[in-house]
C-alpha cells in the first residue's frame, strides 16, 4: 500500500498516478470534515466504499453511503463530511490536466487551512 498522508480530517493513499489520471483512496475520521475547495485543473469523481457522510457540491448537498457516487466539475466548489461514528472510505479519481496538492483552493476551512 502507498505512503499515507495524514490530514486533519483523517489521511489518503494515492493507488495510482499517471499523467491523465489521479486515484486517491481517502479515509474522513468521524466529525471530520475536508475543506470547501475547488480546483482549476481537475474534476473529481468519488465512490462511497463504507461508511456514512455528505458531500457538498456546488452548495448541494449528497447523502453517501456504501455504493453511491458523485461527480464534482472542474471549479465546482465541494466539500466532503463524515457526520457518523465510523471511518468514511472514499475512492476519489481525479481526471485534467495537473493532480498536484498546489490546485486546491481553500474556501473555508474548520482546521485553519485558509
Amino acid at each position: 500500500m502507498e505512503t499515507i498522508n495524514k490530514r486533519p480530517w483523517g489521511y489518503y493513499q494515492i493507488l495510482s498516478d499517471a499523467s491523465d489520471h489521479k486515484v486517491k483512496r481517502i479515509i474522513v475520521e468521524p466529525g471530520g470534515s475536508l475543506s470547501l475547495q475547488r480546483h482549476k485543473q481537475r474534476s473529481e469523481h468519488w465512490y462511497a466504499v463504507s461508511g456514512e457522510g455528505r458531500a457538498i457540491i456546488a452548495g448541494r448537498n449528497h447523502q453517501m453511503t456504501a455504493g453511491t457516487a458523485v461527480d464534482i466539475p472542474q471549479g465546482a466548489t465541494h466539500r466532503l463530511e463524515n457526520l457518523s461514528n465510523v471511518d468514511l472510505v472514499i475512492i476519489e479519481v481525479q481526471t485534467g490536466t495537473y493532480f498536484g496538492e498546489d490546485d486546491i483552493e481553500r474556501l473555508e476551512d474548520k482546521y485553519g487551512r485558509v
